[in-house]
């Protein structure tokens, strides 16, 4: 199902109108559904600093993903060989996430359009590999420079709604508002181009190796700039989150992922799927606009995967 809307921006003069297309995705198989907005290529100010980036156009998830959803690809027996794919699909087949041992969301709920949290960015990039299989589209996760594209939704200023933190309560679950709580995805009002808690509920995971120095890297090579992982830690974290304090919530921040997200996990390596001491994380998915063998996408997941 697709529908065609008008967003209105109010914050800058690179768009006066902009049209989105949204798209339904059903999960095969399922009664699961995910909704993406397809955003314009264009070039947009960056960072705190400004920075000059062009990217192409691209899907990205209304809302941050949710426990219903992930639950498909974590709980095996709630999957099944139905596919919509080009390519055969095999449930048996697929690499999933070891159980919780305890509750890592500390009763804040695993249902009924709760964020999904407390992954690691590979349990979130397998989540992206098995629906990419599933569908025979590309899924991944958000470059930084597409995640934050996409939180300003064409504004310049410190937040998708301006520069008065006041008027944080009516578009994110904060630290002041949230009772120390992520709550149900969508209930929040959403940035000018239709995306929901871009600002707090669960900060989110991009696909980046967090660099302190990724505006001078880009500077070289701005358009669809990306920074591949050498090593598990760390990695772009982006948005805030419900314990997060209002300045915490802005466009422009960012925030470096931390092993001590693990530090409750008793398993010798650490797990590969989950961080204990995360359930203020969570992410949203990006749809990209090739058309990927199963190959050439089992090879992008293979270098962005880093354990």
């Amino acid at each position: 199902m697709r529908i065609f809307f008008l967003a209105f921006l109010f914050f800058t003069p690179i768009y006066s109108i902009a049209q989105i297309e949204y798209d339904t995705v059903h999960i095969p198989g399922t009664d699961q559904y995910i909704q993406l907005a397809k955003l314009p290529a264009d070039t947009f100010q960056m960072g705190e600093g400004s920075s000059p980036v062009i990217l192409d156009s691209y899907w990205i998830g209304v809302h941050e993903m949710t426990w219903d959803a992930f639950a498909i690809f974590t709980t095996k027996n709630k999957d099944s060989d139905s596919t919509y794919a080009r390519e055969p699909f095999d449930a048996d087949a697929v690499s999933r996430p070891s159980p919780p041992y305890f509750d890592f969301t500390y009763g804040m709920g695993r249902s009924d359009g709760f964020p999904a949290s407390t992954m690691t960015q590979q349990n979130a990039l397998r989540y992206c590999q098995w629906l990419s299989d599933k569908t025979g589209d590309f899924y991944r996760l958000p470059t930084e420079a597409e995640w934050e594209y996409a939180c300003r939704a064409g504004t310049t200023t410190t937040y998708s709604w301006g520069d008065d933190p006041k008027q944080a309560g009516d578009y994110a679950w904060y630290y002041d508002n949230s009772k120390g709580a992520y709550q149900k995805v969508g209930t929040k009002k959403p940035n000018n181009w239709g995306l929901y808690d871009m600002h707090g509920n669960v900060a989110e995971w991009t696909l980046d190796y967090y660099v302190d120095d990724y505006f001078d890297r880009i500077l070289s090579d701005n358009k669809n700039p990306k920074i591949a992982p050498i090593r598990k830690h760390s990695r772009t974290v982006r948005g805030g989150s419900f314990e997060d304090f209002v300045e915490d919530l802005a466009s422009a921040h960012r925030l470096k992922s931390s092993a001590k997200w693990q530090a409750r996990d008793p398993q010798m390596p650490k797990s590969k799927w989950w961080n204990p001491d995360s359930p203020f994380l969570g992410f949203r998915i990006v749809r990209d606009t090739r058309t990927l063998s199963k190959a050439e996408r089992d090879q992008f997941f293979s270098e962005w995967i880093v354990d």
